[in-house]
């Protein structure tokens, strides 16, 4: 029986893009949607695409998403058969899991039994290890005194991996590379887990160097039957965060694949699974694969899972939760093509991916078709909050090899344009391009190690900065020719804005301002001829021609033709491998007095939880220590004193929540 015909009602206990992708299986099998949404998540797209929506609570996660029993109550006010957890807040929460079964609903997702079985990452590679699945040497003992960890560490040997036994997304976890360092990280990263997942019980692991991640999409039924999905590699990584997911992976041999497939499904095995999980791997240079963890959810990277195989994997989730068997077995899973995804971010990467948030002023991102996807929980206008992860949209491309699908990702990205809040897409950009990325040579410590080779050039692409004068210029001419032709002297040489004078044509200066550099540009000639100065830079450009987005123009003779996004305030020109963006400004400006100033004061960067304050009035700090510590979108942000001196005061406290740009720290004026 179709699961349609099973689940009148779904409750989806999540929001942002996982919300909205759930609600669109949902729809496309007749089954009617609910979600619960908190205060700051009023006008978000999932509770303006769902048939129903419900107020449960304020915009911290801990009074409103992660209230199971709030979330239960809804359900049984509105019908709801089931309840999706999508995947973060309470998708691997065993208890919750539970309390929805006791309730009579239906979870879609694992039995509680088994996430309790993968809540603890000591706890599942002991019974990993037991099953013959391939594990990383370690400890996972209960035992956590410090002395005990730092005894086992030393004996494991370094490199190692301290990771927080429960939990996941990259959280509480630190890299070890000898004995001295490791007292220090096991405090960092008990912490991080105690503020994440509320436990910070650890486990110790042998790092593998230069390592691959790559995971296994599994499914299992109530009927005792398991398949995998086969892989996605995710090993483009950032402080263990995913940046870069793609299927199938360049590095897995037909073998690898298949023992890392059967290695999948044993471990699955193990613990009963049924629904949806990914068995992750951690893959040495050699090809020796050893298991990490299951995540007993939907993964955010599932995507490039359904454009290789054809398959909607939140339509299988419902189906199996409403008792139907596995829709496929193993030899008819097919693997077309190749897919990639990446994540677009309110994040600034030149100041060490920040995260941000604000309204989404402008949000241009390619039109969905047979080669590119859209996953948002977003439009134009909507706001990047502070409480939740600064996602914007998911873009993933699909195409016939791995070579296409780059270039389609190239394109895709290229199309893309936020205003507002700062992005990451010009890190995507570079990343896509990155020899490390193209040659499928990248492990998951590369980012952290050669993250220069990902920011932009100190130097500005002449020909770009070109462009943007033309555009200007252009601009000014149309504006010229609109005002002339509504004068009284429309022909008169006066009303235009070529340089005109009695007897030759003259310059025109413009200056356009590229984050603090301000590039300043002369100009000769109109109509789309120019003779530019850009700083020091003698140009020739002809055929200039500006049609809507488009720029059409010779530089020095070279043909080009670009991609434009002009707006009064500001301007970005796109060659297909690099933008620029720059804001016209006027010629002379005045500099205020003061410019620099604020070195006395330690202040947020954005809105945020303190989570440590490392000093008191009266306290002698040097220029870089560390001075308190916030917690923001999921994200510890250190903050430091920028110069030597003694503290004057402390305006903050633990726990205390404070906007951007609270002065937390005051330094004695010098």
């Amino acid at each position: 029986m179709p699961a349609s015909r099973m689940f009148d009602t779904v409750l989806i206990a999540n929001r942002g893009e996982i919300a909205c992708r759930v609600i669109r299986s949902c729809r496309a099998l007749g089954i009617r949607t609910v979600v619960v949404y908190s205060e700051a998540d009023a006008d978000a797209q999932h509770v303006r695409q769902a048939d129903e929506a419900h107020c449960i609570g304020g915009p911290r996660p801990a009074d409103s998403y992660l209230r199971g029993e709030a979330i239960i109550e809804v359900a049984r006010r509105t019908g709801a058969q089931a309840i999706h957890p999508g995947y973060g807040f309470l998708s691997e929460n065993a208890d919750f899991a539970e309390a929805v079964e006791d309730a009579g609903i239906v979870f879609i997702g694992p039995k509680a039994a088994s996430m309790r079985k993968m809540g603890s990452k000591a706890g599942a590679k002991e019974l990993m290890q037991a099953a013959g699945v391939p594990v990383v040497p370690g400890y996972t003992g209960e035992d956590q005194a410090p002395a005990r960890l730092q005894a086992e560490a030393d004996r494991i040997g370094y490199p190692l991996m301290i990771k927080a036994a429960h939990g996941g997304g990259g959280k509480g976890m630190r890299i070890v590379r000898a004995s001295a360092g490791f007292a220090a990280a096991l405090e960092s990263c008990q912490r991080e887990a105690r503020n994440a997942f509320g436990r910070d019980r650890v486990l110790l692991e042998r790092y593998v160097e230069s390592p691959r991640h790559i995971e296994i999409q599994i499914f299992g039924d109530a009927h005792g039957r398991m398949v995998h999905l086969n892989e996605r590699e995710c090993s483009a990584q950032r402080r263990y965060q995913k940046v870069l997911e793609e299927s199938p992976s360049p590095f897995l041999t037909p073998a690898l694949r298949h023992a890392m497939g059967e290695a999948a499904v044993l471990a699955g095995r193990a613990i009963d699974y049924v629904n949806a999980g990914t068995v992750e791997f951690i893959v040495a240079p050699d090809g020796g694969f050893y298991f990490m963890e299951i995540n007993t959810r939907l993964q955010v990277e599932h995507p490039v899972t359904e454009l290789v195989t054809g398959l909607d994997l939140v339509a299988w989730q419902l189906a199996i939760a409403a008792g139907e068997p596995l829709p496929l077995a193993q030899e008819a899973i097919a693997q077309r093509g190749h897919a990639i995804e990446v994540r677009l971010y309110a994040e600034d990467p030149e100041a060490g991916f920040l995260p941000g948030s604000g309204r989404l002023e402008r949000l241009r991102l390619p039109a969905p078709d047979a080669h590119v996807r859209i996953d948002s929980g977003v439009v134009e206008g909507d706001t990047v909050t502070i409480f939740y992860d600064p996602m914007i949209a998911k873009l993933i491309v699909h195409d016939a090899d791995r070579p296409r699908a780059l270039a389609r990702l190239r394109a895709a990205l290229a199309a893309c344009d936020i205003v507002g809040p700062k992005s990451n897409i010009g890190f995507l950009e570079r990343l896509a391009r990155h020899p490390a990325v193209v040659g499928a040579t990248i492990d998951t410590g590369y980012l952290d190690r050669h993250l220069d080779e990902f920011m932009p050039a100190a130097d500005i692409d002449a020909d770009l900065a070109a462009a943007a004068a033309v555009v200007r210029l252009l601009e000014q001419e149309r504006l010229a020719q609109r005002v002339a032709a509504a004068s009284n002297e429309p022909d008169s040489p006066w009303a235009t804005a070529d340089g005109w004078r009695l007897g030759h044509r003259g310059g025109r200066s413009l200056a356009l301002l590229h984050g603090e550099r301000r590039i300043a540009v002369r100009a000769h000639g109109a109509a789309g001829t120019y003779r530019l100065t850009v700083e020091d830079r003698e140009t020739t450009v002809e055929g200039a021609r500006l049609d809507g987005d488009a720029l059409s123009l010779r530089i020095d003779g070279v043909g080009r033709r670009m991609r434009v996004a002009a707006e009064p305030h500001r301007l970005v020109v796109h060659d297909g491998r690099r933008r620029l963006q720059v804001e016209p400004v006027p010629l002379y400006r005045h500099e205020e007095a003061g410019a620099g100033a604020g070195d006395d004061r330690v202040v947020a960067p954005m809105p945020g939880r303190v989570v440590v304050v490392r000093v008191a009035p009266g306290d002698a700090v040097a220029a870089g220590d560390e001075v308190a510590v916030i917690e923001a979108m999921k994200m510890e942000l250190s903050l430091k004193a920028s110069r030597a001196g003694t503290v004057a005061e402390v305006r903050a406290g633990v726990g205390d929540f404070v906007e951007a740009d609270a002065v937390l720290v005051a330094l004695e004026a010098e």
